[in-house]
């Protein structure tokens, strides 16, 4: 009788411990969420870029916590360079797409959405050849479309949101927003964001916060990121990019000099010279020819390597008059007072990178990169080769680089010496690149559905222990019981 008893007594409290286990001191515990990608397409005015980012599908208060998975360079000029050239842009993306196949997960490809973006090149065929950029661009999209992936559209992004969306990429970067805290989850630091500066192949962009008004509208842009809310200003300058400003440089020289045939030119080393065809010059909207001329016609060119001359004619490809604002940059274009830190990337970063390297120097005021761009521009083709072979024909425009990059930043944005020690020059940051395209992924990130979280019940550690010891504690007291009784009943049968 007594054992019966006690096997009773042990299955209920085996029974309450089941309970305890199902009720107590539960919480939710999140599954590691499944990885979503994106793809975004960089169709720059020289080159096109393919970047595949990754995410957590639980996203941080409504935006993807995004870093770069991988990324492929196209062979070949930007997409605009294709323009009347029926299939090449389409044919020039299916390496890297190929590649983006093989990196992407399988059981992901349907989820990965798919943009193209592209900025300044497309923006000046679009303005000279609108019929063209529109070719391109369907030509593009519809050659997206015949991968597995989800294709979300190919567009001309304006300059300003190519200014800001490099904005959120440094700021992101810098972990402004957000940042992986010692307790294990993501926090806002509540810092202060960095401005950034984009120097591409035909535009330059400037942004940053500012707490100043932003006296025309068109400059300023509210973006909200990780729960917070942003008031930036933005400018982009079309055809004052790196690879347009050496063509309005010689469209100029041509002009000053009065000859269609051969010309001095006072950025390029001394013993350089080299011909190109007159009609490379002037195919482009930046530059507007006003008398005729034979595009098949040879301009032969040859250096002079005199700074003073190369920096008076950079200077004058800008206009710092007419501002009907309080402050201006250049152009008439309304800018506040520079504030606060900046990253300057892209061509920036490649000439200032240069410029130090040349002049065996670090370049941390105006009057460093003086002196830095006077020893570039003092430099014979020779010497260059010699100490930069890998430089190729990049070379012969280091000078007039170097004199674009100060006169970009102490003329016309307004870097003083005070705030130019504030500019970091950084091509990439934690393994990413530096430029519109993370941020753009990031902005539209938001617009992305986030997977619903698994769940499960679990104990917390503490209730654990405390049910696992009286669990213990129960079981040792069930089993002596037993015992006791079994002695007992065994004593009392040797009686008999």
């Amino acid at each position: 009788m007594q054992l019966q008893i006690c096997a009773a007594f042990a299955i209920l409290a085996i029974s309450f411990i089941g309970i305890l286990l199902l009720n107590i001191n539960l919480e939710d515990i999140k599954e590691p969420a499944q990885l979503m990608y994106g793809i975004v397409l960089d169709a720059g005015s020289t080159h096109t870029s393919i970047y595949i980012y990754k995410w957590p599908a639980d996203k941080q208060n409504g935006t993807g916590i995004v870093s770069q998975h991988s990324e492929c360079h196209v062979k070949g000029d930007g997409i605009s360079s294709y323009a009347g050239v029926k299939g090449g842009a389409a044919r020039s993306l299916e390496e890297c797409m190929g590649k983006a196949v093989q990196d992407i997960p399988k059981s992901r490809h349907k989820l990965t959405p798919v943009y193209l973006g592209a900025t300044a090149g497309m923006r000046l065929l679009n303005i000279s050849k609108p019929k063209e950029s529109k070719e391109v661009l369907k030509e593009v999209g519809d050659k997206l479309k015949t991968y597995p992936f989800s294709f979300k559209g190919a567009t001309i992004l304006s300059g300003q949101e190519e200014g800001a969306y490099g904005w959120v990429t440094v700021n992101y970067l810098l972990e402004k927003f957000i940042k992986y805290g010692f307790v294990g989850q993501w926090r806002s630091p509540g810092r202060d964001t960095v401005g950034a500066l984009d120097f591409g192949g035909a535009s330059t962009q400037i942004t940053f916060v500012t707490k100043q008004t932003v006296e025309n509208k068109g400059n300023l842009m509210e973006l909200r990121l990780y729960g917070q809310d942003y008031q930036i200003y933005t400018q982009s300058f079309l055809c004052y990019g790196r690879d347009q400003m050496l063509l309005r440089l010689l469209a100029h020289l041509i002009t000053t000099q009065g000859s269609d045939s051969s010309i001095v030119h006072p950025c390029y080393p001394a013993d350089h010279s080299h011909s190109i065809k007159l009609g490379s010059v002037f195919d482009t909207p930046c530059n507007k020819r006003q008398t005729p001329y034979k595009p098949d016609d040879d301009l032969r060119i040859k250096g002079t390597g005199n700074y003073n001359h190369c920096l008076g004619n950079v200077t004058r490809l800008f206009s710092f008059n007419n501002c009907s604002y309080s402050k201006c940059s250049f152009g008439g274009v309304f800018q506040p007072n520079i504030t606060g830190n900046f990253m300057a990337f892209s061509a920036f970063f490649y000439t200032h990178l240069f410029l130090q390297n040349a002049a065996g120097i670090t370049i941390t005021s105006p009057a460093d990169l003086e002196d830095a761009t006077r020893v570039v521009c003092n430099m014979s083709f020779q010497e260059m080769q010699n100490n930069f072979p890998d430089e190729g024909n990049h070379l012969r425009d280091y000078c007039a680089d170097s004199i674009l990059l100060r006169v970009l930043l102490i003329d016309g944005y307004g870097f003083s010496d005070l705030s130019f020690p504030h500019i970091s020059f950084q091509g990439k940051a934690e393994d990413n690149s530096v430029g519109w395209s993370l941020g753009y992924m990031l902005s539209l990130s938001n617009m992305l559905p986030a997977e619903n979280v698994l769940l499960r019940k679990a104990l917390r550690t503490d209730a654990w222990r405390a049910v696992t010891f009286l669990f213990s504690a129960l079981l040792i007291a069930s089993g002596l019981f037993l015992l006791r009784s079994y002695q007992r009943n065994a004593t009392q049968l040797c009686c008999f």
